[in-house]
């Protein structure tokens, strides 16, 4: 690390807290995949590309493969936008190739043009329960979350749909100022098998690269999810 030339007791200091209290705080560690895969979606929610570019390599390392850390980038775009997601796509073909791994990658769609829009809503009926089988017809960008968001990304191979659940949590807190699509999906992650003694261990790993107003937050809207 660079900061250990330039800013030797910030470096110092920033290690120990996240490096090795937060992982290794009694009952809230996660398994390294899981953990890097939260790292990663967390760095990209909050716009951390340089931070994005320390850690994937590590996350490479630790069970993320190629098409996981695509699979994550891709989705990205549907709750950050294309602008703020195609910098860490850009940085991670760069680490891929810079690794010897060749590009493209094997595809990964599930669906068609012709069908996003059903398989989407079954995944958004899965996750959420049988009453969004009828929400895509409230208006056009409802259709849209429907068939681009879910039938385009979320069925995709490559992550189940509790771990597309997990990045998209991860993306809402990390960005903030989406607290009630952070609450609806607390609610998802939760359908999933994502409870919330795991959530906030997700957001107690992920605390030192967003901060702890973001993180409060975040805890607070799994209590909320909860209470509902």
């Amino acid at each position: 690390m660079e900061l250990h030339k330039t800013d030797p007791e910030f470096a110092e200091r920033l290690e120990h807290f996240a490096f090795d209290e937060v992982i290794n705080e009694e009952n809230q560690q996660l398994e390294p995949f899981t953990l890097y895969m939260a790292i990663l979606a967390t760095l990209i929610g909050c716009g951390g590309v340089d931070a994005y570019k320390e850690m994937i390599p590590q996350a490479l390392e630790n069970g993320i493969t190629p098409i996981v850390a695509k699979e994550i980038v891709y989705q990205a775009t549907d709750y950050l936008g294309y602008g703020r997601m195609l910098p860490f796509l850009n940085v991670t073909n760069e680490i891929l190739t810079e690794n010897g791994i060749d590009l493209p990658l094997d595809g990964q769609a599930t669906t068609t043009l012709d069908d996003r829009l059903e398989k989407g809503i079954e995944a958004q009926a899965e996750i959420f329960g049988e009453h969004m089988k009828e929400a895509w017809k409230a208006g056009h960008i409802n259709r849209w979350l429907a068939a681009n968001c879910f039938g385009d990304y979320y069925t995709r191979k490559g992550l189940d749909l509790s771990e597309r659940e997990l990045i998209t949590f991860c993306f809402l807190m990390a960005q903030g100022g989406c607290e009630p699509q952070l609450i609806a999906h607390a609610e998802g992650n939760m359908n999933m098998g994502n409870d919330k003694g795991f959530l906030i261990r997700v957001v107690s790993q992920c605390l030192p690269y967003i901060g702890y107003p973001r993180s409060l937050n975040a805890v607070t809207c799994i209590n909320k999810a909860v209470e509902q």
